[in-house]
Order: C-alpha cells, then structure tokens, then sequence
C-alpha cells in the first residue's frame, strides 16, 4: 500500500498534532496522517492527501499523550485523525507502553485493515476499545462514499473483534443512507450479536468549511 510507505518508517508515524478533545467525556489525542480511503466527506482529508506533519517514535507518542491526559485530568487517550492501523509495528508498539498505565486507550479506525491475524494481535492489550467507523450501512453505499469497495472487510473486523474478545463498539455514517439500508444493517448486525445494535453510534457528517468545500467539489465531479 503505497501511503504506508509515505507515514510509516520502521516503529515512527507520521502525526500532525496533539491535543486535548472533549469526546468520551475528555480524552488525550494524537491525530496521525494517511488513510488507505478517500471518504469524499473526510474532516481530516487535508492530512490524509497532503500528507502532513513529521514521523514520531512510539515513545513520543505516549509521552504527549500521557502529558495531555494529566494535564486535563483524563483517563482516556486516542489516535485519531486518518487511519491508525496502517503502521501496524508503531500501533502495537504504542499500545505496549500503554498496557503499563490506568489509561483507556481507544483506537479509532475504519476497520478494513483488522484481519484475523491484527485482531489476535490487539487482542494482548486489555485496556484497549476500539471503534470501528462503518462507511455507509452496504457495500453500495461504501463504494459510493470512499470510491473502492471493502465493507465486507469492515463487517469481517467486527465479527474479529468479537471472536477474539476485544472491546469495541461500530459506528456507522448515515447521512447518505436512506432509512431500509439502515435498518437492513441493523438486522445484520443483531445476527452477529445483539449487543452490537445496542451499542451502535449513529454519524452525521459535521458540516465544517473544510467538510462543505469537499463534498462540493465531489458533487461536482458527479456532475461533470
């Protein structure tokens, strides 16, 4: 995957800041850059094909992110931003130096990376939740909002996260599914495990300047 080889080197990441975030009642952040989507509504897209911000060690990372954390008086810290997974050997470097603190970490991620054999890794760190961004509630709806195909894969890392015991819950982008796409999903994801539609985080897209100017220049495209 060529934007792996743009944000990862060795056990560094390429982040483009730090910061403190109100989400989960507080929680310390560090928002990595490059994605392996094009999600046209993205709120980070000027990381994610810019490229932005510098490489940090996994000793870094845990450093701002334990300073944040005491700082603000949270228990919670996050990478956030673009894609975390795509640096595996950082990632699980990270979550190593965490697993030794009274921290909750929570990995944010679009899930399509999360294989059997990444789950059976992630599933070592006991303070670890994840939440799994669905794009859209089909595989329709996932092409028509990143350009490429893969819900299937996001679906596949829920049932992974499940049968390796990891902590987590889906999210899922509605607002370009219409209401029997949403409740058809639902319906899959009670046969997977009821517990996944009562924890279920509902998305909108959060109309930023930045976020309006890209689904504009999207339209645009359809249009042309």
């Amino acid at each position: 995957m060529d934007v792996r080889r743009k944000v990862c080197k060795g056990e560094e990441r390429k982040y483009y800041r730090f910061r403190f975030a109100r989400f989960y009642g507080g929680v310390a952040t560090a928002d990595c850059t490059g994605c392996n989507l094009k999600c046209f509504f993205c709120w980070s897209w000027r990381p994610r094909d810019l490229l932005i911000g510098r490489f940090y060690s996994p000793m870094d990372v845990f450093e701002k992110l334990v300073g944040i954390a005491e700082k603000n008086g949270v228990n919670k810290v996050r990478i956030s931003g673009n894609e975390p997974t795509l640096c595996e050997k950082h990632l699980l470097r990270v979550l190593e130096l965490f697993q030794e603190t009274d921290l909750l970490f929570i990995l944010e991620t679009n899930g399509t990376l999360l294989d059997e054999r990444y789950v059976r890794k992630l599933s070592r760190f006991d303070n670890l939740h994840v939440r799994v961004s669905l794009k859209g509630t089909n595989e329709e709806e996932f092409r028509a909002l990143t350009g490429t195909s893969g819900f299937q894969k996001q679906l596949d890392a829920l049932k992974n996260l499940l049968d390796h015991g990891v902590s987590f819950h889906p999210a899922v982008m509605v607002s370009f599914s219409s209401k029997q796409n949403f409740e058809r999903l639902l319906e899959e994801l009670k046969e997977m495990d009821p517990h996944l539609v009562k924890s279920l985080e509902v998305e909108e897209v959060v109309p930023y300047p930045h976020v309006r100017e890209k689904i504009r220049e999207h339209l645009r495209k359809l249009r042309s």
